[in-house]
């Protein structure tokens, strides 16, 4: 993701999107006292990211986005980036016939009341790291040993919970995958 980012920065690489899901990771924010969420850790490490937001947890069953993308002209703007990352999952969700929604106090996309993806970025000379984490069907019982994003962790849900469909991370990855460039290009042109 890093080597991506220079590359970016020097203008090698056009706009990428990594996806990939993670092995069992808690990660924490810059946000001060991100540590004190973390309550019980048992046997999965707990690693510092470079992301604004708080503690969260990244395992298999997660759809997570890495958007190594250049913020240029009028798009020069963090929090209408957080708000177009929201945005591409609402229509997105929608378009697979799940409600969502933003929560005006908390970033992420919420369904039910729960938050089924978390976002949260980093910036570096106007191109963005870090991104999203999409929870598809993974276990959520990691997040009951924090506070996701500095939540009670029964606020928390996946996919799998409001989707009828056999989910698998390669389709969900190759799908999301087009909706989001489409997405990122007609954002650009606005």
């Amino acid at each position: 993701m890093l080597d991506c980012l220079d590359k970016r920065i020097r203008g090698e690489i056009p706009d990428t999107l990594l996806l990939c899901e993670h092995d069992p990771v808690y990660t924490l924010g810059r946000r001060q006292g991100a540590s004190n969420n973390v309550l019980h850790p048992e046997k999965i490490p707990v690693i510092e990211a470079r992301r604004g937001g708080d503690v969260t947890y990244h395992g298999p069953g997660q759809l997570v986005g890495y958007p190594i993308v250049q913020l240029q002209g009028k798009r020069k703007d963090l929090h209408a980036y957080l708000g177009f990352l929201e945005q591409v999952w609402i229509d997105y969700l929608y378009k697979v016939g799940i409600e969502a929604n933003r929560d005006d106090r908390n970033t992420g996309v919420w369904v039910g009341g729960k938050k089924m993806v978390a976002v949260g970025i980093a910036c570096r000379r106007w191109v963005t790291w870090h991104g999203f984490a999409c929870n598809v069907n993974l276990d959520l019982k990691p997040f009951y040993n924090i506070n996701p994003c500095g939540l009670n962790s029964t606020l928390v849900t996946r996919l799998s919970d409001h989707w009828t469909s056999p989910l698998s991370i390669e389709n969900l990855s190759r799908e999301f995958g087009k909706h989001f460039i489409s997405s990122w290009q007609k954002w650009n042109e606005s």
